[in-house]
């Protein structure tokens, strides 16, 4: 613990998943009625996709892959609350943060925001962060490089101190631990003379959200989780993970989280009261989980396994696994029925979806489907599924109970996410390097209305009670609110590294 030290389709394919290589190498695809071959246009648009999707990625700079989990270092967040009414006229830039050992000894933070400013500080925003070695520390240092306030006549310079500013806050940093830390800053304390500055912060520790109010994001390149207060849509704390944490499954009731931790072929279990990690479920090696889906009842959960192409059973309250079903290959996600009793697992590079029954833990069907499936939502009544796939411009309806298609309807390539309010029907679709999450009427399909995000969504979800969808923008590294009304951003809350999930108490 830290604390202060003192167009429509004639109908999917369907076969046996066991004689899936045959069937990928010679299955039709779905396309529109009197499609009679490729055009240039096709192919070339597909090679362009598949180009940006598993080309372009590997040729990133390595600090995208993220860094190894936490071992004998903790590591600390530092956010910053929104300017004081008083720090109006002020601005300034953070040029290096420390954290400052018992000993003295300086270690760099990485910062996030350098230039603090009232129009960037209207809410909580990350500051800086960083891994620490375990010990005792005494406080943070602060080195400004320059600092500037607002006069009659423009703006004038203020003195600057030549070295790091110290602010004493003592704490124990323990191993495999991360915290969060709040800052206020202090205005009057900070300005001497009107004419030199040296920053002053307090800081905090944040309060535990109500349980009914707790909300997490998963980091995958920081291998730790963001817990925030969706009432406040302010941070509350870090979870350090085993590396590479993806989807997450909520028991609302049971108040339990589960994180798939892809990097170490296991399931965290969370005590949402507590705010911790409980215990761990291990599968096999190579496994490799990527999503997980919870029955109505949170009696099972299933596990998407992108390494072994397999969805695992697991009994939440033995935390065993009861069984397996192969599927196709790379499960990106998982959908349950409204019941409970059937799950949809969509196969993004085998281009299928896998069809299962729950309660005999068994393959039904495999649907084939355009190229690249990765994420599918029901409707209200439950007799629709929409289904996006990344490498295809089309979204394909389903009828979830005869497994027929109804419609294709042409969007754009290169859908990542997709959200159906369930309120009103309406379908909320977000691409991987767009600036929009665009949302579409469900009976003529096409858009009424748009949210501006400022990078590529890639999930998205609902929080019930206060009527706001959750995006997550891995550009801009923070999840975007949205009031859906309005379809405007209310607030948005700054998380680690790589964001992939969210979550929350009440999301629907």
């Amino acid at each position: 613990m830290f604390t202060p030290y003192n167009p429509e389709s004639p109908g999917l394919k369907t076969g046996n998943e066991g004689n899936f290589k045959s069937k990928y190498k010679e299955r039709p695809r779905p396309f529109a009625p009197g499609y009679t071959g490729f055009t240039n246009k096709t192919l070339c648009s597909m090679l362009f996709a598949l180009c940006l999707l598993y080309i372009l990625p590997g040729c990133q700079p390595a600090l995208l892959k993220g860094r190894p989990p936490l071992e004998n270092e903790g590591e600390v967040y530092l956010y910053l609350d929104p300017f004081p009414q008083e720090a109006e006229r002020l601005r300034f830039n953070i040029e290096k943060v420390f954290a400052v050992s018992s000993d003295g000894r300086e270690f760099p933070l990485s910062i996030s925001l350098t230039e603090l400013k009232p129009s960037s500080l209207r809410r909580q925003r990350l500051l800086a962060s960083g891994q620490l070695p375990s010990g005792q520390y005494a406080g943070f240092s602060f080195k400004v490089k320059k600092a500037t306030l607002k006069v009659e006549d423009g703006e004038t310079d203020l003195l600057v101190p030549e070295t790091p500013v110290r602010i004493d806050f003592p704490m124990n940093v323990q191993r495999k631990k991360a915290y969060a830390i709040l800052l206020a800053f202090r205005y009057k304390e900070s300005i001497a003379g009107g004419f030199s500055f040296s920053p002053s912060f307090s800081f905090s520790l944040p309060a535990r959200p109500l349980m009914s109010l707790t909300g997490y994001v998963t980091n995958q390149h920081s291998n730790n989780l963001t817990v925030f207060d969706k009432k406040t849509g302010r941070v509350a704390g870090v979870i350090a993970t085993g590396g590479k944490p993806s989807g997450m499954a909520l028991d609302q009731r049971a108040g339990r989280a589960y994180v798939a931790i892809s990097g170490e072929d296991t399931i965290d279990l969370i005590d949402v009261t507590a705010g911790e990690i409980v215990d761990r479920i291990k599968l096999l090696a190579g496994d490799k989980p990527h999503e997980l889906a919870l029955t109505p009842d949170g009696r099972i959960l299933l596990v998407g396994n992108k390494g072994s192409s397999t969805v695992s059973f697991i009994n939440p309250f033995s935390l065993l696994e009861v069984g397996r079903v192969n599927v196709g290959r790379e499960p990106n996600s998982i959908l349950i029925d409204p019941n409970g009793r059937k799950a949809f697992v969509f196969n993004t590079l085998s281009g299928t979806i896998s069809v299962i029954d729950i309660p005999n833990r068994a393959l039904v069907t495999t649907l084939t489907t355009d190229p690249g499936p990765i994420r599918g939502e029901f409707n209200r009544r439950g007799d629709r599924l929409y289904v996006i796939q990344e490498l295809s411009s089309y979204l394909t309806i389903i009828n979830p109970l005869s497994l027929s298609v109804l419609k294709r309807v042409s969007v754009r390539m290169g859908m990542r996410s997709i959200k159906v309010d369930t309120r009103t029907d309406l379908v909320y679709l977000g691409k991987g390097n767009d600036i929009l999450v665009e949302v579409y009427e469900p009976f003529s399909f096409v858009p009424v209305d748009s949210i501006r995000t400022e990078g590529g969504i890639i999930y998205m979800t609902i929080d019930g009670e206060e009527n706001n969808l959750y995006m997550v923008n891995p550009e801009t590294r923070s999840v975007m609110i949205s009031n859906l009304v309005r379809k405007k951003i209310v607030t948005e809350i700054d998380v680690g590294e790589g964001p992939y999930w969210v979550t929350m108490m009440g999301e629907r």
